[in-house]
């Protein structure tokens, strides 16, 4: 079962296809540097809204990646191969959707295989095509577990996030230094309370980590 929210993905294609120019990218961020109070024709400033807008094409390029399509290339001979598979300390950075504030982190991913494993190297990218994008740091951690089940149809899936939220530590109530943590247990690891406890040794303890 997809666990990816339908209308959630139906407007992430249609916000692409109604994606602005880049002049009219640049001329928006001219506009926010105004509100700021600053002179976006000053010297210091006057390449900075191509700089931004080419930025934004880098922090959330995830918009144009396939997460699907990344995990289609698995391997079969892996001679009987069905303990877990954890790859941890991925890390991270998104932006807030709220406060478009940076989320910088680490995740964790774990799969326990029925006939086919996937590279290593597709779990971190899976991470950052949802990572490189607007994000909720609770719906980001629901979309790579649903997509690795999804797509690989193991017998389990246990993804956990720990992410410093800037939002938080930069405005608001300016407490840095807090890490959120979230997990999404399928399968085996939400059923079997030792298979879980496995995966958390091995990922150790969330909160004796700072990022």
């Amino acid at each position: 079962m997809n666990r990816i929210d339908k209308p959630d993905v139906l407007q992430v294609a249609q916000a692409a296809e109604d994606r602005p120019t880049e002049a009219e990218a640049e001329a928006a961020v001219r506009t926010l540097l105004r509100w700021a109070g600053d002179d976006p024709n000053r010297e210091g400033l006057r390449d900075t809204p191509g700089r931004v807008a080419r930025a934004y094409r880098d922090w959330f390029r995830g918009y144009d990646d396939d997460p699907k399509g990344m995990l289609q290339r698995t391997f079969e001979e892996v001679e009987g191969y069905d303990e877990m598979v954890t790859l941890k300390g991925i890390r991270f950075e998104s932006y807030c959707e709220h406060h478009l504030a940076p989320i910088i982190g680490v995740a964790h991913v774990g799969y326990i295989p029925t006939d086919r494993v996937v590279g290593i190297s597709k779990l971190a990218r899976l991470v950052d095509a949802f990572a490189k994008r607007l994000q909720v740091q609770e719906k980001m951690t629901v979309q790579i577990a649903s997509t690795l089940e999804e797509v690989l149809r193991p017998r389990g899936v246990a993804v956990v996030l720990e992410g410093e939220h800037h939002c938080m530590s930069t405005r608001g109530v300016h407490k840095p230094g807090v890490t959120m943590v979230t997990s999404t247990m399928l399968g085996l690891f939400r059923k079997d309370p030792r298979t879980r406890k496995e995966f958390m040794d091995i990922i150790g303890n969330p909160s004796s980590r700072g990022l």
